[in-house]
């Protein structure tokens, strides 16, 4: 196979043509910015409004509900920052979890260098958090309840209806990074108790540099940026014209047939994992093998580098991850494998293939072979797996 065989979509997606050209009138044609009272902003101020409305509807919140950001990452750090900043007169108190994304755990780092404490939840073999440890770790001073929608390493879906349900009864406010769920399983905000909501474009065929933050009525959040009087005088800056048309477009992609074309890729997911499970001996599935993303696959090997697995599998045309993008320069284990219970050197064999529609069986047929053959080699290599086997 000649062509580049893409199994890398946590890490991003490519954008949809159809999200491409809905934007490219925004950059040269209908430049004006929103914010600006002529005629000439009209089309762009339209083009917003509208936007905010349908994405708005596909979660199930209200328009003035919807704040647009510069990506995922400000949205974690608006929704925690903002929220505990506006609310530390009535609590000091954070819950997490040991498996966040890093903009959510750093940004908590940082809040316990200022004087708030946080709890960070353990998780089981899955990676699911246990409902009566988070009713545990409530306080009087807990204020915020921040865990993900679903796991950017190992895919697993967290019980977020129920963890909404404790929040509520506890009177927290409960924040969810949802950035790798956004527009690949069903979202509703109200059915679910979410109080504030993270997302990012171009985790779903949408542009980079373009997120959202949900925040429902009422709740109180305070500024990151200040300056003018965008986003409800919340978030200041011009407005990402094109980046929000392309989210918008990219959300109403998503929203099109997505249980089926989720439910093509949950089971060519499936057929990649038990090919791998098949053909690889010593190889370990991690993450819920029910509560899962759909389009993820991460698995663990004995006796190999999860890095090396992806640069000979690069030469080879095929792109996958050994961890979250943002860490790929770390030489430390993921602490999201070692938070499940993998011990170190397990930890180091990691690797994630994250598939889309564009995915086929027959590049999956390739993909295992090559990846078995790789293993098979690093593995004659390694002095520790000669002696297990001989």
């Amino acid at each position: 196979m000649d062509k580049i065989i893409y199994m890398d979509n946590a890490a991003t997606t490519m954008m949809e043509d159809q999200v491409f050209q809905a934007m490219k009138p925004y950059f040269q044609e209908v430049y004006a910015n929103p914010s600006s009272g002529h005629g000439f902003a009209a089309r762009p101020k339209q083009a917003i409004r509208q936007a905010r409305q349908d994405i708005a509807a596909f979660v199930n919140a209200r328009p003035n509900e919807i704040y647009f950001t510069s990506g995922g990452s400000e949205s974690v750090n608006w929704a925690i920052k903002g929220f505990v900043g506006s609310n530390k007169g009535k609590g000091h108190h954070i819950i997490t979890s040991k498996i966040e994304h890093h903009a959510v755990l750093n940004t908590c780092h940082q809040l316990e260098k200022e004087g708030f404490e946080v709890t960070y939840l353990d998780v089981d073999e899955y990676g699911s958090i246990g409902l009566d440890q988070l009713k545990a770790a409530i306080k009087d001073t807990t204020i915020l309840i921040s865990i993900m929608f679903a796991n950017n390493e190992i895919g697993t879906i967290e019980p977020i209806g129920e963890i909404g349900a404790i929040a509520r009864e506890h009177n927290v406010v409960f924040h969810t990074d949802a950035i790798q769920a956004y527009g690949h399983v069903a979202i509703d905000v109200r059915d679910l108790n979410i109080d504030m909501l993270s997302a990012s474009a171009h985790k779903c065929g949408g542009p980079k540099g373009v997120g959202l933050l949900y925040v429902k009525s009422g709740i109180e959040i305070g500024s990151l940026i200040h300056g003018g009087h965008q986003e409800q005088g919340k978030r200041a800056g011009t407005l990402n014209v094109p980046g929000i048309v392309g989210f918008h477009e990219a959300t109403k992609l998503a929203g099109t047939e997505m249980t089926t074309r989720m439910g093509k890729i949950r089971e060519l997911r499936d057929y990649l994992i038990a090919q791998v499970l098949d053909k690889i001996e010593l190889a370990y599935l991690n993450g819920s093998p029910v509560s899962r993303l759909p389009n993820n696959a991460h698995f663990c090997f004995d006796y190999v580098e999860g890095e090396s697995l992806v640069v000979f599998l690069d030469q080879l045309g095929i792109c996958a991850s050994s961890g979250a993008a943002c860490e790929s320069d770390s030489i430390d284990p993921s602490h999201v494998v070692l938070a499940i219970g993998r011990d170190e050197d397990l930890a180091y064999g990691s690797l994630r293939f994250s598939i889309s529609e564009r995915t086929t069986k027959d590049q999956v047929d390739y993909v295992v072979a090559q990846l078995t053959s790789i293993v098979e080699k690093l593995r004659k290599m390694s002095p520790l797996y000669q002696v297990t086997i001989s």
